[in-house]
C-alpha cells in the first residue's frame, strides 16, 4: 500500500507541475533557508519601522492634505494630447485584445508558442499592473471596452445611458464576484489558448449587455473588475493621471503611495476586493506547494474520502483528482472569508484598545488602503520571475502570434535560450520585496490613525494591533515562499 501512495503521489506531483505550468509557465523557484532568521529579522525591521514611525510622524488630516496636493503638469497633459498618444493607446488596446482572441481561436495550442498566453496573463496582467503602480491608471483611459462601447453608442442612442439605473447596495461586489473567478480560471480552470479567447469573447458580450442596461459609467466603476484592479494599484503611483468628462486630460505628480490616504475603501465591497488581492496572491502560493497536496492526497483521503473512492489508491486517483479540484475552489474562497475575518478581528482591537468614538465599519474602510502596499508587494514576489522568464518572450511571438512559423518583425528567432534566474537572487529580491511594503503599510496605517485621531498617543495605541497583523502577514507571506513545491517532487 505505502508503494501504491508513493507513485500515487508522484503521479499527483507531475499533475500539479503540468497545472503549475498552465498557470505560470514554468515553477517559481523558491530557494529553501533558515526561515526562522528571516521570520524574526523581518519582524525586527517592522518593529523599528512602527518605532520610528511613532517618532517621527505628526501632524493630522491638515498635513496629509498638503501631502497629497502634488504638483499638476498641465504641459505634460497638452504633449499627450498633441501627439495623439492617448488615442493611439486606446486603439492599440483594442487592437491586443482582438489579437489575444484571433490567435487563440485559430492559432497554435501550444502554452508558449500562442501569442495570447503571453500577453494576456504575463505583459497584461502582471507587467502593466506593475507599470500602473508607477505611471498611474491609464488603464481607465484606454480600456478597449470602453472604446468599444462608445463606437456602439454612436450608432445605438442611449446605449450608454443604460435602461435602469445600478442598484446602490451592490457596489462592487459583482465586480470581486467576476474578479474571483477570473481567479478560479487562472489558477484551476486549465487555461489553454483557445479557452482563455473564448472566456475574452465571453466577458467582452458580458460588457456590451452590462453597460446596455445600466450605462457605462456605472459598469466600469462596478462591475467590470479590471478597472477596479487597476483602479486601486494606481493609488500608490507617483503619478496620478485623469480625464474629465469633457474630455479634459490631467496629469499630476505626488509622493509614492500618497495616494492611499486620499480616501478610505468606499464601501464593504471594496474592502472585500482588496483583501482578495491580498488572500488570492497567497492562496496561489499555498496551493502548490508540497505540504498543501500532501495533506489532501494522504491526510484527507484517510480521514474522509477513502470511503467515497476506494482504498486502491490508482483506482481512486480519478475520482480523488475531482476532489482536488472542489477542495481547492472552497479554500480560495475561504481563504478571503479567513482573511476578512482576521482583519476585522485586529480592526475592533485596534478601536477598542485608543477607545476610538469612530464605529467599526469607519476603522475598517479607514485603513483598508493600507493593505495595497502588502497585496503588491505579494503579487510582485510570487510572480515577477515570469515576466524575466516567459514575460520576455513576447518579442519573439510578436513575430509570430498565430505559431506558424511567421517572422514579422524580424524577431522571431529572438531570445530562444531557456533563462533560469539565480535562486538565491530570487529569493532575497522575494523576501525585500514583502519587507518593504509591509514597511510601507506600516507607516500608511500611522499616518492614517494620525488623520482619524489627531493624537499621538490615541494613534499610536490604535496600530498596536496592526503592528502584530502586519507581523502576521509577513512572516505567513515569507513561510509560504520558503514551503517546495508540488513540481519538484
Amino acid at each position: 500500500m505505502k508503494q501504491g501512495w508513493a507513485y500515487c503521489f508522484w503521479l499527483v506531483g507531475l499533475l500539479a507541475a503540468e497545472s503549475a505550468q498552465a498557470h505560470s509557465f514554468g515553477q517559481v523557484y523558491n530557494l529553501p533557508v533558515p526561515f526562522w532568521l528571516y521570520a524574526w529579522g523581518a519582524t525586527a525591521a517592522l518593529v523599528a519601522s512602527f518605532l520610528i514611525s511613532a517618532y517621527f510622524l505628526t501632524g493630522g488630516k491638515a498635513q496629509t492634505s498638503s501631502i497629497q496636493q502634488g504638483i499638476d503638469c498641465p504641459r505634460i497633459a497638452f504633449w499627450i494630447k498633441r501627439l495623439y498618444l492617448l488615442a493611439g493607446l486606446r486603439w492599440a488596446a483594442v487592437l491586443a485584445l482582438v489579437l489575444c482572441i484571433v490567435t487563440g481561436l485559430w492559432g497554435t495550442r501550444s502554452l508558449y508558442g500562442n501569442f495570447n498566453m503571453t500577453f494576456f496573463w504575463i505583459v497584461f496582467l502582471l507587467g502593466f499592473a506593475y507599470l500602473t503602480a508607477i505611471v498611474g491608471n491609464w488603464y481607465a483611459l484606454i480600456n478597449p471596452w470602453r472604446l468599444l462601447s462608445d463606437c456602439i453608442g454612436r450608432f445605438w442612442p442611449g446605449y450608454l445611458q443604460g435602461r435602469r439605473t445600478y442598484p446602490d447596495r451592490l457596489g462592487s461586489w459583482p465586480a470581486l464576484a467576476v474578479y474571483a473567478g477570473f481567479i478560479w480560471l487562472e489558477l484551476l480552470g486549465g487555461t489553454t489558448p483557445f479557452s482563455l479567447a473564448v472566456w475574452l469573447c465571453a466577458y467582452s458580450l458580458f460588457n456590451f449587455l452590462g453597460i446596455g442596461l445600466f450605462g457605462q459609467r456605472a459598469w466600469l466603476r462596478h462591475v467590470e473588475f479590471f478597472g477596479l484592479f487597476f483602479a486601486l494599484i494606481a493609488r500608490m503611483a507617483p503619478v496620478d493621471v485623469s480625464q474629465a468628462d469633457d474630455g479634459s486630460l490631467s496629469v499630476r505628480l505626488r509622493w509614492p503611495f500618497s495616494g492611499l490616504l486620499d480616501r478610505p475603501a468606499e464601501d464593504f465591497s471594496q474592502l472585500a476586493f482588496i483583501l482578495f488581492m491580498l488572500s488570492s496572491t497567497a492562496f496561489d502560493g499555498l496551493h502548490e506547494t508540497l505540504n498543501w497536496l500532501r495533506f489532501f492526497w494522504e491526510d484527507l483521503y484517510h480521514a474522509l474520502l477513502i470511503d467515497w473512492v476506494g482504498s486502491n489508491p490508482l483506482a481512486a486517483f480519478p475520482a480523488m483528482n475531482k476532489w482536488l479540484v472542489v477542495w481547492q475552489s472552497f479554500w480560495l474562497l475561504a481563504w478571503g472569508f479567513i482573511y476578512f475575518l482576521c482583519y476585522g478581528l485586529f480592526i475592533e482591537s485596534s478601536r477598542r484598545l485608543a477607545r476610538a468614538t469612530q464605529s467599526w465599519r469607519q476603522y475598517a474602510l479607514a485603513f483598508a488602503p493600507s493593505l495595497l502596499p502588502i497585496a503588491l508587494v505579494y503579487n510582485i514576489s510570487h510572480y515577477y520571475t515570469l515576466i524575466e522568464t516567459q514575460g520576455v518572450k513576447i518579442v519573439t511571438l510578436a513575430s509570430d502570434p498565430f505559431g506558424y512559423g511567421w517572422d514579422l518583425f524580424g524577431t522571431a528567432n529572438w531570445l530562444q535560450l531557456t533563462i533560469i534566474p539565480n535562486a538565491a537572487t530570487v529569493w532575497h529580491a522575494q523576501v525585500g520585496l514583502i519587507l518593504l511594503g509591509h514597511v510601507v503599510s506600516v507607516v500608511i496605517a500611522h499616518k492614517q490613525a494620525l488623520s482619524l485621531h489627531g493624537n499621538r498617543s490615541q494613534a499610536l495605541l490604535s496600530q498596536l494591533p496592526m503592528l502584530l497583523l502586519m507581523v502576521l502577514f509577513t512572516v505567513a507571506g515569507l513561510w509560504v515562499l520558503s514551503q517546495p513545491v508540488a513540481g519538484g517532487v
